[in-house]
């Protein structure tokens, strides 16, 4: 169990220190800002939606290493999705981050994020560009807030 820990701190340090989709997407046609007051993290995301599918996605910001992990492991999982598909993938990771549910290996580069649950001060840090997102989607013009 401590391999597969070390493994996962590995992994969220490396998107931390190198983001993946960092910037302004081409053609963004929708975004949304998120803050977590008591962490201090901020995010900008966005999104260019083609047809029913999310076309490029990306974010900027400033946070803690689970926020800026949790933001870039996102926008690669969900690229491509549909909103009904972006909808499903985000309930079953705030089921697992917050220790509703299990952890889910459907989540693929998601899961390294389980070990949030042990810490429930963080998992909001781990939701917050979730909650950027769909606002970005659903067009709302409101930052939104972890709190």
């Amino acid at each position: 169990m401590s391999e597969l820990r070390d493994l996962y701190q590995t992994v969220i340090l490396d998107h931390y220190k190198k983001p993946r989709n960092y910037g302004r997407p081409e053609g963004a046609d929708h975004e949304a800002e998120g803050v977590n007051p008591l962490c201090g993290d901020r995010v900008r995301v966005f999104a260019r939606v083609d047809g029913d599918r999310l076309g490029a996605v990306g974010f900027e910001g400033s946070g803690c290493a689970i926020s800026t992990a949790a933001a870039s492991l996102m926008t690669q999982v969900v690229k491509g999705k549909t909103r009904p598909e972006i909808e499903a993938l985000y309930q079953r990771y705030q089921d697992m981050v917050t220790g509703t549910g299990g952890v889910d290996p459907s989540l693929g580069k998601l899961e390294v994020l389980a070990g949030v649950r042990e810490f429930p001060a963080r998992v909001k840090c781990a939701t917050l560009v979730w909650h950027a997102l769909r606002a970005a989607l659903e067009g709302r013009q409101q930052p939104v807030s972890t709190e």
